[in-house]
């Protein structure tokens, strides 16, 4: 039989509330991987914090992939190595946190071994609660780079209408370049228009020669839609919104913290 493989988001999806994954959920998981099939993490977070919730909860699988950066890069867990990396170009990134100084907006970005941020307040302090790579104050985040940056990612905790106009200020900027969208109701991510969860779902089962059919991939949140459109199989959580599960083929019939996941993967084996 041909091999499938299974995309997943992290939180709100794999993870309970509690950023756990249940004993029942990894059973069926590695009842998936052991029949031969391919388990990948599509996140928005870089690929450092991915491999860190991978050892945290011990995710090693054969052939498993870690998809970063809402799909700016692709790594091969069994090679160790990226097989894809997209990039924002370094004009288009100083525009970006040109405007959100003009907005009053945080912004960071990362590159390969630390979060590049112009300031170190509430929103770092808060993005840092799970996400734990270290990271760099500076005023001018280009001089940190040594090539484009896969995404970047604003962060309003207070008013989200200041986002918003933040949001559609972004989108003037070069439409057909930067993709904008929120992956909670605080964060907003800018990353290459060729990337995309949606995107990496198509590369991935390219680089594996998998039917896209074969592809299943689960979400709760506005990044993961592309995916789940892109997957044979789009799989919306009970907890997710209300346009995420508009866009799925099926709706889980429990949450994240009740294992909502684990029958869809039984039944993909």
């Amino acid at each position: 039989m041909s091999k499938k493989i299974f995309f997943f988001d992290l939180d709100g999806t794999l993870l309970n509330s509690k950023k756990e994954i249940t004993s029942k959920t990894m059973e069926a998981l590695k009842r998936f991987t052991d029949a031969g099939n391919h388990f990948a993490i599509s996140t928005g977070r870089a690929i450092d914090s991915a491999m860190d919730v991978q050892k945290e909860l011990g995710l090693f699988f054969p052939g498993t992939f870690l998809v970063g950066y809402n799909g700016g890069q692709i790594y091969d867990c069994d090679n160790k190595e990226l097989v894809y990396r997209a990039q924002i170009p370094l004009d288009l990134v100083k525009k970006c946190f040109d405007l959100a100084k003009e907005h009053n907006i945080h912004i960071h970005t990362y590159n390969d071994d630390h979060i590049l941020t112009p300031d170190d307040g509430e929103c770092i302090d808060y993005y840092r609660r799970v996400i734990k790579t270290p990271y760099i104050v500076t005023d001018d985040v280009t001089k940190e780079l040594e090539y484009g940056p896969s995404k970047c990612i604003a962060i309003e905790l207070h008013d989200h209408e200041k986002m918003e106009r933040f949001r559609e200020e972004v989108l003037k900027i070069a439409p057909d370049k930067l993709s904008v969208m929120y992956s909670n109701p605080y964060y907003l991510e800018i990353f290459p228009s060729e990337a995309g969860k949606g995107s990496a779902v198509v590369r991935l089962c390219d680089y594996l020669d998998i039917p896209i059919e074969n592809s299943f991939a689960a979400g709760d949140e506005q990044n993961d839609i592309s995916m789940i459109k892109a997957a044979g199989t789009g799989i919306a959580m009970l907890n997710a919104t209300d346009m995420v599960k508009d866009n799925a083929d099926v709706i889980t019939e429990s949450d994240n913290d009740h294992d909502g996941l684990a029958p869809f993967i039984e039944k993909a084996i």
